[in-house]
């Protein structure tokens, strides 16, 4: 095995440019294991200038493989020149940077790469070990790093090489600015810098103008676009019944795996809730649920153990989940652009998929902002009034069971046990764990006390 740690070497120029944009072979064969056959129009664009020396600004949809276009530059950067606290990434949200560390792992495995996630949520000691190693490759959110580069003795980033800032533009827009401004005061000038975006704000031109020295800007989309594989639909239906309705398209599509997006954490765990109550393998993914649940939680729906996730924006940006069939906006974005990122969960790397959009009688307007935005009239999904109405009963005992769970729930948090962790993805909820009767749409199961 090549490892960093103990023999640092030189590699040969590489042969086969075009085939492999400049890639070297041992990376490329890392690229294979990971079933990545060629390389994609973010990375074309981006991975060569990146290997010649230059910063890069990279603007591509959501799905595109910008993970690709940043960390095989960086890993060869490294198998030329090892050096400990090489690079940093900065990410806006937890799951997206655990998932960068795993893609990070996987490419560089067999040369020794050495990784550290430094997030929020998670015991800062155990971080601070961490980081007391001198990882290759430091993945964190803003907030969580500026704590260790001020308070963790010895952690500093005075020898970096590589910065990358990927959503560069939630980076910004989750106020964060701040903390990327006292990040840009203790780095190196001299280094190399990556930012990556779906969507060019005027902050991140802002930030562009701060950080990049003579970038190349490789823009494989200029206008916000959803990709051509996707097929979106809305539903226009009362807001009372959104419940029925989602319980109706979840069973006429069975055997689909769904991202359900709902505007608040509340809504998102109710909604799991009575989903299970009606048989439904569902868990919800939210900011309210500790770091180990979130990531519980994402795990489970990775491993196809959980075929539907309730999840908020903290799940809309940059999760590559390969199997999503299905994304449901139960409830509708208020911004237009987080349409295109939470649609972007699905129908990635060229395969296809479906939205729903569901449209109440008030979110016409924010519908017609988002259909504005991607420049196309959506059609209606098809539903059948009559066989939706014939779920009311159903619906409404589990929705009232969700209810008792929600309300027991924030009573136990309230007052845990000793060394107890609230139950907060609601798998282990107290009291009411009933399914609704004749509610299972996999086997019914019988209703008791």
């Amino acid at each position: 095995m090549r490892n960093l740690l103990l023999s640092p070497f030189t590699l040969p120029p590489p042969s086969g440019q075009t085939r492999n944009c400049g890639v070297t072979e041992v990376l490329c064969e890392a690229c294979d294991h990971l079933g990545w056959k060629k390389p994609t129009k973010i990375q074309i664009e981006a991975i060569p200038v990146a290997l010649e020396g230059r910063d890069v600004i990279g603007l591509a949809e959501t799905g595109s493989g910008k993970t690709g276009a940043f960390a095989l530059p960086i890993l060869q950067s490294l198998l030329a020149s090892a050096q400990r606290l090489h690079s940093l990434i900065l990410t806006p949200t937890r799951e997206l940077a655990f998932q960068i560390a795993e893609q990070f792992e996987a490419l560089g495995s067999s040369i020794g790469v050495k990784t550290a996630v430094i997030v929020g949520g998670i015991d800062t000691m155990s971080q601070a070990l961490v980081l007391a190693k001198k990882p290759h490759v430091v993945i964190a959110t803003p907030g969580r790093l500026i704590d260790h580069l001020e308070n963790t003795k010895g952690f500093n980033l005075r020898a970096l090489k590589f910065l990358v800032m990927d959503e560069a533009d939630r980076i910004l827009n989750m106020d964060f600015e701040s903390e990327v401004d006292k990040i840009l005061k203790v780095i190196p000038r001299e280094r190399r810098t990556f930012l990556f975006s779906a969507t060019m704000t005027k902050k991140v031109q802002k930030l562009q103008r701060a950080a990049l020295q003579d970038p190349v800007k490789c823009a494989v989309s200029t206008k916000y676009a959803t990709v051509d594989k996707l097929q979106q639909y809305y539903i226009f239906i009362p807001s009372k019944y959104k419940d029925c309705y989602l319980v109706s398209i979840l069973n006429e599509l069975a055997g689909n795996s769904f991202m359900v997006f709902c505007g608040t954490c509340n809504n998102a765990q109710r909604v799991a809730l009575m989903l299970r109550n009606l048989g439904i393998t569902a868990i919800p993914l939210h900011g309210q649920m500790s770091q180990n649940k979130r990531l519980g939680a994402l795990n489970k729906f990775k491993s196809k153990s959980r075929s539907v996730l309730l999840a908020t924006d903290v799940a809309s940006r940059g999760l590559d989940i390969p199997h999503v069939d299905c994304v449901i906006n139960f409830d509708i974005p208020t911004h237009s652009k987080d349409y295109i990122h939470r649609v972007g969960r699905t129908a990635r790397a060229g395969r296809s998929g479906k939205s729903i959009t569901f449209v109440t009688q008030y979110d016409v307007e924010l519908f017609q902002r988002i259909e504005a935005l991607i420049g196309k009239k959506l059609p209606a999904f098809p539903t059948q009034e009559e066989e939706v109405m014939m779920l009311v009963e159903r619906v409404s005992e589990a929705q009232r069971f969700a209810r008792i769970e929600m309300k027991e729930s924030t009573e136990k948090r309230k007052r845990p046990k000793a060394g107890e962790e609230a139950a907060d993805d609601g798998e282990q909820s107290s009291g009411v764990r009933k399914k609704v009767k004749g509610g299972s749409f996999r086997g019914r199961s019988k209703r008791g006390r």
